[in-house]
């Protein structure tokens, strides 16, 4: 298998780099960060460009590309800001289910705003004291002549104050058996009464996407804004969590090269005992190491997102590059901040906030426990 780019992914990968470089103010990313601000007017230009949709067809304004060209935008913007670059492509998180499984009308309706960058969307998966296992919830959306009637509180939703719409899992059949035969995917509008969303939560990583509590007392909506059929919504969020594993794979590839490249750049520079600190053997090991983990990482994750592409969803797969390159981010930029000394604790030098970020990207969607567990499940199999 060839993975050399093509001509039209070297040419997004340029792009996108051109794109960072001239929106992506280390200055104005320190100080949003501190508010867990998102930046908007960033966003707007980033759909305009056409790389919030780089994937979706272009029935809905998107580019008309597949998981990989995600993957190689997702690395690129982390790779000049890891806090910027994965609010900017996590602001369409769960867009995936309406596009994957949702009617012609809701695709129509809400999907162009959001590849335009208009909206931001989201998902509502998870619920107080159920971890990850989302059979557990709690949530029931029960009919009522044409509408659904919506009751719960959801968790770490990110964007979960400021998303334009939520993609909510809800119990649709209370009694079924097992649990998540009784379960679907049902859109929601922030505007809707019964809606509320708490306080933002303070967060050591990820702060440009911010997470908050929603909660759902009697809110009516459509039955038309079901998400595919009634009782499919556990195979599709799976299937959906199984596609983020590899973005977020993705943007922990950035993460780590981005703070290697900082890294870099300082050991060629600082010097000690009238040597440049890249002439250290000690510091040409650690080079060498940090390199090779982003390396395998991005070979794997490229891959996976590869098979994706070519219709083979494999759930092992994804969580195999989603545990692979956060560690390999988690290492590189904990080695990272060590190179640096001092001045890797420093904000300015911005490996410490590739450091928090890398962390985010470890534990948001599993885990690497999680991983392993899913991984161990399918190679192991069923005893009997």
């Amino acid at each position: 298998m060839d993975f050399k780019l093509s001509k039209s992914q070297k040419e997004i990968q340029k792009a996108a780099w051109e794109f960072a470089r001239g929106e992506f103010d280390k200055e104005q990313i320190i100080e949003i960060s501190k508010k867990q601000e998102f930046p908007k007017n960033i966003l707007k230009k980033a759909g305009e460009l056409g790389f919030i949709g780089i994937h979706y067809p272009e029935s809905v304004d998107g580019g008309g590309m597949g998981l990989f060209e995600y993957v190689l935008l997702a690395e690129t913007f982390c790779r000049k800001d890891s806090t910027l670059g994965t609010a900017l492509m996590f602001s369409a998180y769960a867009t995936e289910c309406v596009l994957r499984f949702g009617d012609k009308d809701l695709k129509e309706k809400f999907l162009p705003p959001v590849v335009d960058g208009q909206l931001i969307s989201t998902g509502a998966f998870t619920e107080a004291g159920q971890g990850y296992d989302i059979t557990q919830i709690h949530t029931t959306a029960a009919k009522e002549n044409d509408q659904w009637v919506i009751n719960g509180k959801k968790t770490l939703v990110p964007f979960g104050s400021m998303a334009d719409f939520y993609v909510v899992l809800c119990k649709t059949d209370p009694a079924a058996d097992p649990p998540a035969k009784g379960m679907s995917l049902i859109l929601v509008e922030p505007d809707r009464a019964g809606v509320s969303a708490g306080d933002i939560s303070e967060k050591l990583g990820g702060r440009l996407v911010p997470f908050a509590e929603i909660t759902f007392k009697n809110v009516h909506v459509p039955q038309s804004n079901l998400i595919g059929k009634e009782g499919n919504g556990y195979a599709q969020t799976q299937q959906f969590l199984t596609e983020n594993r590899i973005q977020i794979a993705g943007f922990a590839i950035g993460i780590a090269q981005g703070a290697f490249d900082r890294a870099l750049d300082y050991v060629k520079q600082r010097e000690q005992f009238g040597k440049k600190l890249a002439q250290f053997q000690v510091t040409r090991h650690k080079l060498a190491d940090m390199a090779s983990k982003i390396e395998a990482a991005r070979y794997l994750t490229y891959y996976t997102a590869w098979c994706f592409d070519n219709k083979k969803i494999d759930s092992q797969l994804a969580s195999m590059a989603k545990m692979t390159a956060a560690k390999a981010a988690m290492e590189v930029t904990d080695e990272a901040v060590q190179l640096l000394g001092g001045y890797g604790y420093m904000t300015e030098y911005e490996v410490e906030h590739f450091y928090r970020d890398a962390k985010h990207a470890e534990i948001f969607q599993g885990t690497p426990a999680i991983q392993k567990d899913i991984i161990a499940d399918i190679i192991i199999g069923k005893l009997k």
